[in-house]
């Protein structure tokens, strides 16, 4: 079974509707709309410890654009700027400094509050930002060795139906049917094909591949895959570092016969994966290309690459 651990270490205190109160008092209404039908909206980000014991929330605004995006794409009312968002992830870090010195996991969240029921219900939005200490997704274990994924018989909504720009959390269900699968067979990871039969994402992160030419393939955003802003990151480390790269669709025997996989994602990071339905992928360990990705990343995050400066926010 997946070694991965749901537990967590939460924060004193979150932030709702515009205010900082206690993790206790953070409470809705048993009849709150999104509860009953799903429409609300997400985000996940890290700050991570930097080098010099700072800390530091990883591309704050890329996350905070896709959030208003994702509530404008389901015309949910955002209530706060970007800027007042973003100035609010702050502030949960800052008012639990001690809690979180070595890094925590953020959840924004926007979702249709309480009053009237029903499909065609217009109810005020209610906003919340939490944090939590949360280790790797797929476990230590799977980030230096591997994890073993297997394709889902569930299958990536098409994009007439799943409004693949937006993170929403009703959606969810799609992939949190494909990983239970998965994880109840012995595997730690769903991978999900698209309608026409070529490789989407997995549950919660997006697919990359290594073929035998040493190209980097991952699906386009024509796929019915979630734009990732790990995946953004990890295109543009991987061509800055004169890494041929391809944006194009490919099939689950590609990921069979490929060099290396991993995934990508705010809370997998990058994960690498040793096998996929039962078959090995390369050795059968991580391979060159996501251990140089990996490494890069992380260094990163911790402030050890000036030219990705821009993309720490410092608490």
């Amino acid at each position: 079974m997946s070694s991965t651990s749901n537990a967590i270490l939460t924060a004193d205190s979150i932030w709702l509707d515009g205010k900082i109160i206690p993790w206790a008092q953070g409470q809705v209404p048993i009849m709150t709309h999104a509860l009953h039908y799903g429409l609300g909206v997400f985000e996940g980000l890290r700050a991570y410890r930097t080098h010099d014991g700072r800390l530091a929330v990883f591309r704050l605004r890329e996350h905070m654009k896709r959030f208003a995006d994702s509530c404008h794409i389901i015309q949910l009312q955002l209530p706060y700027s970007e800027d007042q968002l973003c100035e609010a992830c702050l502030e949960v870090l800052r008012v639990q400094r001690q809690r979180f010195s070595n890094g925590a996991y953020l959840r924004p969240i926007a979702f249709m509050g309480d009053g009237a029921m029903g499909l065609g219900a217009v109810n005020p939005t209610r906003v919340a930002i939490t944090a939590w200490d949360w280790g790797a997704y797929l476990g230590d274990k799977g980030m230096r060795e591997g994890i073993r994924a297997k394709v889902s018989s569930f299958t990536r909504m098409h994009v007439n139906v799943n409004m693949v720009r937006g993170k929403i959390t009703g959606q969810y269900v799609n992939g949190i049917l494909a990983k239970r699968e998965v994880v109840q067979a012995g595997y730690d990871e769903a991978i999900l094909l698209d309608m026409a039969g070529f490789v989407a994402e997995a549950s919660g992160e997006n697919v990359f591949m290594v073929n035998k030419k040493d190209i980097v393939r991952t699906p386009p955003l024509s796929s019915p895959i979630l734009a990732g802003i790990t995946r953004r990151s990890v295109l543009r480390i991987l061509k800055d570092m004169g890494h041929p790269v391809e944006e194009v669709t490919f099939t689950r025997d590609a990921l069979y016969i490929s060099n290396e996989v991993f995934f990508t994602g705010t809370a997998a990071e990058i994960t690498p994966v040793r096998e996929v339905d039962n078959r090995r992928i390369g050795t059968g360990a991580p391979g060159p290309v996501v251990k140089k990705v990996q490494d890069t990343y992380f260094r990163v995050v911790r402030g050890q690459e000036p030219r990705y400066s821009e993309w720490l926010t410092y608490v």
